[in-house]
């Protein structure tokens, strides 16, 4: 059964290798995904050859000897990094979901393997937001090792997304006790946000730049949140600040670029807020710019503008639905916001509902369509839900406003 299995396996994955030019016969045979080349603005430096070198160590490994379970499993932490960095989720998503299904199959016997093996499945789950999956996949590897501080960032994570707050809070606090450092400080600022202190959700995000180094791109990640927490709550002098400090130390950062031209859309600058978001497409094409071109353009009434950029975004979203990332509250929102269209914005906002009926932010956008619509009694019952950790959002005000009409 395992030989079927990894013969399985490698017909698999010689899908993926066949599309790519340049493999030799061997991978091609044992169904190697391969590594896809960066555009030039996100070489940063020596990161990008310390990949590559990477890339082609693990690639002769496995080409030696293609059940070596830990050079596959390394291949797979390979892949998210370059998803992070990259934008390129509808390649490496489902590349390293295949990867990590087949090595579990293998059943390697070392345990730190196979722990590894799961954590990495369950963030490309969260990545994918299969949550549900994430948490039954994170709690697995729990079994295995209880004292590695990544897999309860991971727990963190399904929790909170699933509307399980005090689960994450238990998860966090076990985190950061095992490790202080910016991925367990970051959680802490998710939490303390929910919670109702964006204040504390600000401190807590500060310790996690400040754990970090400087230029990597877990920091500047970091450093884009703070200055979320910070244009989020009012402080939007502080969030620019913030975002032209990462891309000094990280040029062309892409989601920095984004979250410029956020400010300066609702500035009236228009035309620099394209400038800057065509930048950031070069680096990575992701919806989201597409989303901020398609405001503009219906800020500016250019219509024909509006309309082929809303189609491309539906388009992209679609192509990423169909590499099994879960997006509907993404179109609830681009329905709701975008295309005025809180009807078909309340088909997509109702599936994600049924998986996540706890999630603060679900409900928050429930409640946000059904004001939309006119229907105060149905808004009012997920508000309520909304408000149910003290959240300060200021959404949350918008939508009592219109209520209270």
């Amino acid at each position: 059964m395992k030989n079927i299995s990894f013969v399985f396996f490698c017909l698999c994955l010689l899908f993926i290798a066949c599309k790519n030019d340049g493999a030799s016969v061997e991978e091609r045979i044992i169904g190697i995904p391969k590594l896809i080349n960066r555009p030039d603005n996100l070489m940063n430096g020596k990161e990008w050859d310390n990949v590559q070198n990477q890339y082609a160590k693990l690639r002769d490994a496995i080409l030696k000897k293609p059940k070596d379970s830990k050079a596959w499993v390394e291949l797979a932490e390979l892949f998210i990094q370059e998803a992070r960095v990259t934008g390129e989720h509808h390649y490496y998503y489902p590349s390293t979901l295949m990867i990590t299904n087949n090595v579990l199959g293998f059943n390697p016997n070392e345990k730190d393997i196979m722990f590894r093996c799961l954590a990495a499945k369950a963030s490309v789950e969260l990545s994918l937001h299969d949550f549900a999956g994430a948490l039954e996949t994170a709690n697995k590897a729990i079994v295995i090792n209880p004292y590695n501080a990544q897999i309860y960032g991971a727990l963190v994570d399904a929790n909170v997304e699933l509307g399980n707050y005090p689960e994450a809070v238990v998860a966090s606090d076990k985190m950061v006790s095992i490790r202080p450092d910016i991925r367990s400080y970051s959680r802490v600022s998710y939490l303390r946000e929910i919670y109702g202190d964006p204040k504390g959700a600000m401190e807590a995000m500060k310790m996690a730049v400040e754990a970090g180094g400087p230029g990597q791109e877990a920091t500047a990640w970091a450093m884009l949140n703070l200055g979320k927490l910070h244009y989020k709550y009012g402080k939007k002098k502080d969030a620019i600040v913030i975002y032209n400090i990462i891309l000094e130390d990280r040029p062309n950062y892409p989601y920095a670029q984004e979250a410029l031209a956020e400010i300066m859309i609702e500035n009236g600058q228009l035309k620099e807020a394209k400038d800057l978001i065509n930048k950031a497409i070069i680096s990575i094409p992701d919806a989201y710019a597409y989303t901020q071109l398609a405001h503009i353009a219906k800020k500016e009434n250019n219509k024909a503008e509006y309309e082929r950029l809303t189609k491309e975004i539906i388009t992209m979203m679609e192509a990423d639905m169909k590499t099994g990332h879960k997006m509907e509250l993404d179109f609830a929102r681009v329905y709701a916001d975008l295309l005025d269209n809180p009807a078909k914005a309340l088909e997509y906002a109702k599936i994600e509902y049924a998986r996540r009926p706890k999630n603060i932010d679900v409900n928050r956008e429930m409640a946000s369509i059904y004001s939309q619509l006119g229907q105060k009694e149905d808004a009012n019952k997920y508000f309520t839900v909304a408000c149910s950790t003290n959240s300060k959002n200021p959404e949350l005000v918008n939508i009592k406003q219109k209520l209270s009409m």
